[in-house]
């Protein structure tokens, strides 16, 4: 695809280069370089960066330990261990080696690269930061091994490396960018290394207001979470020793530090031109946690052609034949014959149905209605609202045709109450199976189960209590697969939704039985008689679920918002300077 239009002049010089910067990336499935959807996000934006072929450049950790994989017992036990990966076999080295100082000590980092191609051919960088180098000492050599493990200290220790680290190394490397892009607060500390270079060698101190100005106008920021315990913040502390005390004071006086503490997100707010919130009910709720700035807001997206299973990718190719390459071209979807629509699910469905019998031993019905329910297992998800009243989801599978419900989700080590839900719902399928009613929870939830189970189920379920869904993408992938979902009104399914054409809206309700009321009546007077008694309504909402919301709630458009309104506007329109001014000149 080429540029979006009046963008075509971009090309690979400084003044259109962007710098994309986050902690996580998934790209590619046998490397455990992401945790779940911010990575997958990150993973998705490129490769539409790619297709789109925009001169970018993305940086990130190596991460050569992973994530964990996840191990559950038949009590839903949830153990770990580390997914170790050989990156040297799947990256290319890079030959500059930076020293950047953490804790007052110098440490090596160099840098290795994966080329992710695009479907016009087009390729861009991917710079994975590494630490584990002999002149290092032994501490600081593990620090780009696990995502998200140890510390608050080995947590602050990594951002210094992806921000601060990862500027020194494009710097190495000759790439200059018009547009460092931070997704999520872990890459703020860039800014400083840009102001660094800003000030060519003078102290922080020396900084005016044009230095800052100038930072400023080169950054962009997207926060993906609604509530200020999910900001990574670190203690004064921590901030002196780890980042020095030059960099620490600094901080404290452009207004970085929040309720005694160094706040990530602060530093990317007060040095970004743009900051967005990553769906239109998260930009408001941004915007009230944070009044003294202007944040919009740019919905996500998926990569169509990654989450769209083979049998409805043969389907697309003979009706809307560049549909890889212009993504809303999947809105003629709607004239693809239903008969179509409805065998490549049951190719999907059929392939789910054998994974699952692989993987655990349990024979699913393709003729039964199925759920599906997979992401990370924090307790606002609530992965046991369905479960509210047993008795009546019981006799709703046994009245109304039968259900199949798949679970899957990993906990965070650390997240004891998430780990206490997985155990919840493992006891509670145990007690509630019988022949109408099967459910079964698959461990280690990652890249190729997502799009086995986005692919393969009839409805995609999401109950999260609002309004902590930022936004959410699972039901996107399943969109692209005419998975139509049932879904508390909020992230991105406040946009998606139309009632009985995309998906169903479960009622808001400040009381969770209510809410598990209204899931209750959908799926008894809605959803199971549609499937069981009426199989081309069925077809239909499918087949318009494709058409509406997956020609849409991709990351092509996204990126195209992303370069129209943040990279590289036609005009444009900063924030009231009596807003930046009390952060920028303290």
């Amino acid at each position: 695809m080429s540029l979006p239009i009046g963008f075509s002049s971009l090309n690979n010089t400084e003044s259109s280069r962007i710098a994309y910067f986050s902690m996580e990336i998934a790209v590619a499935p046998d490397m455990p370089t992401y945790s779940g959807g911010l990575g997958v996000l990150a993973g998705d934006t490129l490769r539409s960066a790619a297709d789109m072929g925009l001169p970018l450049a993305a940086v990130t950790l190596a991460h050569r330990k992973g994530y964990f994989q996840q191990h559950l017992d038949e009590n839903g036990l949830q153990t770990e261990e580390a997914q170790p990966w050989n990156l040297e076999e799947k990256l290319s080295p890079e030959e500059p080696v930076v020293t950047i100082t953490i804790e007052g000590r110098q440490v090596a980092l160099r840098a290795w690269r994966y080329d992710l191609r695009g479907v016009t051919g087009h390729s861009i960088p991917i710079y994975f930061l590494d630490t584990d180098l002999e002149q290092n000492d032994p501490r600081d050599r593990v620090l780009t091994d696990q995502l998200y493990g140890g510390d608050g200290d080995y947590r602050l220790r990594q951002e210094v490396i992806l921000g601060i680290g990862g500027i020194r190394i494009l710097d190495a490397l000759g790439y200059k960018a018009a547009v460092y892009h931070m997704n999520e607060g872990h890459a703020a500390l860039l800014t400083v290394a840009l102001l660094e270079d800003q000030l060519n060698g003078a102290p922080l101190s020396s900084a005016a207001k044009d230095d800052l100005a100038a930072v400023r106008e080169h950054c962009v920021f997207t926060t993906h979470t609604p509530v200020p315990a999910g900001h990574d913040r670190f203690s004064l502390e921590q901030a002196h020793r780890i980042l020095g005390e030059e960099r620490a004071v600094f901080l404290e006086q452009k207004g970085c530090m929040h309720d005694g503490l160094l706040n990530m997100t602060y530093i990317a707010l007060c040095f970004s031109r743009f900051v967005n919130g990553v769906a239109m009910q998260h930009g408001k709720v941004s915007r009230a946690m944070f009044p003294d700035y202007d944040i919009s807001a740019i919905t996500n997206g998926v990569h169509a052609a990654t989450w769209t299973a083979a049998s409805f990718q043969s389907v697309f190719d003979r009706h809307m034949p560049r549909w890889r390459q212009d993504n809303v071209t999947l809105r003629y979807a709607i004239d693809i014959p239903e008969e179509e629509i409805e065998s490549a699910h049951t190719a999907a469905k059929q392939l789910l149905i054998d994974a699952v019998a692989q993987r655990t031993g349990v024979a699913l019905r393709p003729d039964i209605f199925t759920i599906g329910f997979a992401r990370r297992a924090a307790t606002y998800k609530r992965a046991d609202l369905l479960f509210t009243d047993p008795e009546r989801l019981v006799r709703c599978a046994h009245e109304r045709g039968g259900l199949q419900i798949i679970y899957s989700g990993k906990a965070h080590p650390a997240d004891e109450p998430g780990k206490a839900k997985i155990r919840h719902v493992i006891e509670l399928a145990k007690q509630l199976n019988s022949d109408s009613l099967r459910i079964v929870y698959l461990e280690n939830y990652e890249w190729t189960l997502g799009a086995l189970l986005t692919g393969g189920v009839d409805v995609w379920l999401n109950t999260p209590k609002r309004p902590y869904e930022a936004s959410g993408t699972s039901g996107m992938k399943a969109a692209l697969n005419g998975v139509p979902s049932l879904s508390i009104l909020d992230g991105w399914w406040i946009e998606g939704w139309i009632e009985g054409v995309t998906g169903w809206a479960i009622e808001d309700n400040d009381d969770e039985a209510g809410e598990a009321g209204s899931l209750y009546d959908h799926l008894e007077q809605s959803l199971l008689p549609l499937y069981y008694g009426q199989p081309q309504q069925w077809r239909r909402i499918m087949r318009s679920t494709i058409a509406l919301n997956g020609s849409f709630f991709n990351t092509q458009r996204m990126l195209e918002q992303y370069v129209v309104n943040a990279y590289f506007p036609e005009q444009r329109v900063d924030r009231p300077v009596e807003k930046l001014e009390p952060a920028l000149t303290r």
